[in-house]
């Protein structure tokens, strides 16, 4: 009889790389927010899939990239803490960025220790497959033995690389309840689908320079929440484009998140 896993994966990878739509499609329902812009990902995101051979916690961590500035510095921290405490890494790459061994060398770097490392190569559903080849071959030469080829967006090769991940974990019990999906409370996921819209429908510093309070949450019904919350941005010339002519601006945010909520 196999014995049971269970552990952390630490979840790595260049900016839109792909890693929170491959979070949502590990889970099969929206755990973390995706949209088009880089770093859209600032907390360390914890989700939870459990299958009858392992119970894989994922930490969904910030883009890596080096920045200055001071947000970017404690994501970086953060992507560094689940690193360090995580039982193995998963390292996303997209085939047409030019950095694979920079990203790879950084997130071993960010783990602190040897630790087993999966490549998950994302987007083979835009690329062609020949484009694959060198991206594979460096990976290969830095030792890495599982290597994935995948589409976080159509679902092709998720199925293989998350047993491979799994076979990477520790033997042991399941460390959370079978039916948990994430380790964060409501207000928190509807702060984050609130701050998705934000990223949707409004453009340059705006998205980076907000932050969503949910003040209140209120559970009406069983198909009903009651949702309270403020943006709050940097400068006041902000404040009239979150607004929008005539209110219309945050009545899209508004209308957007509530049909997701």
């Amino acid at each position: 009889m196999t014995a049971y896993r269970s552990g952390y994966c630490c979840i790595l990878g260049r900016p839109n790389a792909g890693k929170s739509t491959l979070l949502n499609r590990f889970c099969g329902e929206k755990v973390a927010i995706v949209t088009d812009k880089p770093q859209t990902t600032r907390d360390m995101i914890t989700a939870i899939k459990t299958t009858p051979a392992a119970q894989i916690i994922f930490f969904d961590t910030p883009g890596l990239h080096e920045s200055p500035k001071e947000l970017n510095k404690i994501m970086q921290a953060a992507a560094k803490e689940a690193a360090e405490s995580a039982d193995m890494l998963l390292v996303i790459f997209d085939p047409r960025d030019k950095s694979a061994r920079e990203d790879l060398h950084l997130a071993r770097q960010l783990a602190g220790a040897a630790k087993p490392v999966v490549a998950a190569i994302n987007k083979i559903d835009l690329v062609e497959k020949v484009r694959l080849l060198p991206v594979m071959q460096l990976l290969a030469d830095e030792g890495i033995t599982d290597i994935y080829p995948i589409s976080a967006k159509t679902g092709e090769g998720v199925e293989e690389l998350e047993k491979g991940i799994a076979a990477c974990l520790p033997e042991g019990a399941m460390l959370y309840p079978e039916d948990q999906l994430t380790d964060q409370n409501e207000r928190f996921l509807a702060s984050e689908i609130i701050r998705e819209k934000l990223f949707q429908f409004t453009h340059k510093e705006i998205p980076y320079s907000s932050v969503v309070i949910v003040e209140e949450y209120k559970e009406r019904n069983e198909n009903l929440n009651a949702v309270r919350a403020v943006i709050y941005v940097e400068k006041d010339s902000q404040r009239g484009i979150v607004i929008g002519q005539g209110g219309q601006m945050i009545k899209q945010i508004g209308q957007a998140a509530r049909e997701e909520l």
